[in-house]
């Protein structure tokens, strides 16, 4: 074993990993939040039942709440403690391409899926957030490794596996979901084409799988189904033509920089990419095992593309979960190259983009900003004194980190998340109006504004109340714009 593990080509998959694992934790000891990860931290503090039931009403699954609730109830309500379970997730990502791409397609697909896995710009980004997706990938890419290892070999244990990280990713996230739904059917299409050669005992076991899996996930049907049309009523995702092709195409490769170098880096890569695959399928070569991730990953996009015609589902974003399918393949026809070169240019120019990205990452996450507008608030707030606020955004993040004082949500537009806002309970509650708010109101009035000062323009009664201060902050982390506007009722 030891000996193994000194082999060189080991020795630089390991110092690959460690160099990797130490990029992304640079800039992931900090404690700010964004919106999106305010809903994790705040629904973290709910018992299971309850992240059941209150993430139901929300857009996403419901396994990875879970899962931050386990680290809630090892650690306690810690943010940076759930930012390094986040880059777990994708460390658990790179790791797999040394304990299992190699072994499947040789110590260079290996190497260069491990490569990318940490110095993509992009991995560094969703690494730090506190939310599903780089467990969604790192589940994704395992259900794609034990799909391949099963097909080769018709092994119970590797139809086993592939099962469970199907039904897990189904899970984890929607586009996840669809990734394991084409998966499933192309699978299914495959036995039976395939069941004259294939053990009776493997057909049984893998229907049994399957069966399984339907059983499994017809608890969250009903859930499903009502975030359809949640997600479909046009809930906040809008498509932009041509920015949405372009941020398809730059998504693994721009991270927090400017989308220009990222989108012809990645343009002329997968042109390239393209070009071995012409040549190699000239050339008669087997392939199969490079295409058809490609092909899954362009079947999502498809998918989400004419699902988007009646409800607009297709963001780049949600594109990251399935992205291990696109590095697997990319790394595997690069591996296919004997252009040394070549590939070490593309690694080069992935690992200078990883840097600059990093800097951006350290400079916006450690900012002396970040921290203003939440210390103002601990130091003014008295026990008596309420939170309001109409912007969910800023609104989210002070919920999820102040939960001394009462707040309430003003849903001026009528939104259907009140039940899904119980994840902020039970310091917030949603209103339909100051007045809501403020009747049993008997301390001052922080109303929490962006830069627009809409919520505090929509007050009708401004005279019965007498403005104490106006606090403007802007905090890097994220570029919110954080107005706090101060008033006492005059008595």
């Amino acid at each position: 074993m030891i000996k193994e593990l000194l082999k060189k080509e080991n020795l630089l998959h390991i110092a690959i990993i460690l160099l990797g694992t130490i990029l992304i934790l640079i800039p992931a000891f900090h404690s700010n939040i964004w919106f999106d990860e305010s809903y994790s931290v705040a629904i973290s503090n709910h018992s299971f039942s309850e992240i059941w039931t209150i993430g139901g009403n929300d857009v996403h699954p419901i396994l990875y709440y879970w899962m931050l609730k386990i680290i809630n109830i090892l650690f306690g309500s810690n943010i940076i403690i759930y930012r390094i379970f986040s880059v777990l997730g994708i460390v658990g990502l790179g790791i797999l391409g040394f304990t299992h791409i190699k072994k499947d397609f040789g110590t260079k697909t290996g190497l260069l899926f491990t490569f990318f896995s940490f110095f993509l710009p992009v991995m560094l980004n969703y690494a730090l957030e506190i939310r599903m997706y780089s467990w969604s990938i790192f589940f994704v890419t395992l259900m794609v490794i034990y799909l391949n290892r099963f097909i080769k070999d018709k092994n119970t244990k590797n139809l086993i596996l592939f099962g469970v990280f199907s039904i897990v990713s189904c899970y984890m996230h929607y586009y996840a979901l669809v990734c394991a739904g084409i998966i499933n059917l192309g699978l299914i299409i495959y036995i039976i084409k395939n069941r004259k050669s294939i053990e009776n005992k493997i057909i049984k076991q893998f229907i049994l799988v399957e069966a399984l899996q339907v059983i499994l996930y017809i608890p969250w049907m009903f859930y499903f189904i009502k975030q359809l049309t949640r997600v479909g009523g046009g809930f906040w995702i809008r498509i932009e033509f041509p920015q949405i092709l372009i941020d398809i195409i730059n998504f693994q490769f721009k991270g927090s920089l400017e989308q220009i170098i990222p989108t012809i880096f990645a343009s002329i890569l997968l042109i390239y990419i393209l070009y071995i695959i012409i040549k190699n399928i000239k050339k008669k070569e087997n392939i199969k095992e490079g295409i058809i991730p490609i092909i899954i990953y362009i079947l999502v996009i498809a998918i989400a593309a004419i699902a988007s015609l009646k409800s607009p589902i297709l963001y780049a974003r949600y594109l990251f979960p399935i992205s291990g399918l696109l590095i697997f393949s990319i790394c595997y026809f690069l591996a296919k190259e004997n252009k040394t070169f070549i590939i070490g240019m593309i690694c080069g120019a992935i690992l200078i983009m990883s840097v600059m990205n990093l800097k951006e990452n350290i400079e916006e996450n450690y900012d002396i900003s970040n921290n203003e507008p939440f210390a103002y608030l601990e130091e003014n707030l008295q026990p008596e004194d309420i939170i309001v606020y109409t912007s969910i955004n800023n609104g989210g993040v002070v919920a999820a980190l102040i939960d001394s004082n009462q707040q309430y949500f003003l849903n001026v537009d009528n939104w259907t998340i009140e039940e899904a806002y119980k994840a902020y309970a039970p310091q917030m509650k949603v209103a339909y109006s100051f007045e809501e708010a403020m009747k049993e109101a008997k301390g001052r009035i922080f109303i929490i504004d962006d830069g627009s000062l809409s919520c505090y323009n929509r007050l009708e009664n401004k005279e019965e109340y007498k403005q104490v201060e106006i606090k403007k902050f802007e905090p890097k982390y994220k570029e919110y714009t954080y107005q706090i506007v101060v008033l006492e009722k005059i008595k």
